[in-house]
C-alpha cells in the first residue's frame, strides 16, 4: 500500500524470553523477505545505536525514546500508542533518516557520529 523504497529494521538481539526471541526472528524474517523480494535495500541497527540517534544515550528506556519520537515527529499525546515496543520500528526508521539524509548524515564532507559533532559542525543551524 505505501511502496517503501527501503527497509531499516533493529539487529536482533539476545533476550531472556525464548518464545519471544523466536517470534520476533519470525518476524523480523518475513519483513526481511518481503523487502528483498521487491529489491528494497534493508539495513540493520543494532537497539543501542537506534537509542543513541534518537535520545542522544545509548542506554534510554523505551519510554525516553518515544518521548523523543512525540518531540521529534510532533504527535499529540492522544495519537501516541501506549504500547512502548510499538515505537520500536518508528525509532528505527528515524535513525535510519538521521543515518541517511537527516542531521547526523555527512554535513560539510565529513561524518556525523553523535550530536555534539553535529552541534560543533554546524553551530548555526543550533539554537543555544
Amino acid at each position: 500500500e505505501f511502496l517503501p523504497d527501503e527497509l531499516a529494521i533493529e539487529a536482533p538481539f539476545f533476550g531472556k524470553n525464548v518464545q519471544s526471541m523466536l517470534k520476533l526472528g519470525r518476524a523480523q524474517g518475513v519483513a526481511m523477505a518481503a523487502a528483498l523480494a521487491r529489491d528494497i535495500p534493508i539495513t540493520e541497527y543494532a537497539p543501542m545505536r537506534i537509542k543513541q540517534a534518537i535520545t542522544g544515550n545509548g542506554n534510554a528506556s523505551k519510554e525516553q525514546v518515544a518521548g523523543m519520537l512525540q518531540r521529534y515527529l510532533r504527535i499529540p499525546e492522544e495519537q501516541m500508542l501506549p504500547e512502548m515496543d510499538a515505537t520500536d520500528g518508528l525509532a528505527a526508521a528515524v535513525c535510519h533518516f538521521f543515518q541517511t539524509s537527516g542531521p547526523m548524515a555527512r554535513t560539510s564532507g565529513s561524518a556525523v557520529k553523535n550530536w555534539k559533532d553535529f552541534v560543533n559542525q554546524n553551530p548555526d543551524k543550533v539554537r543555544r
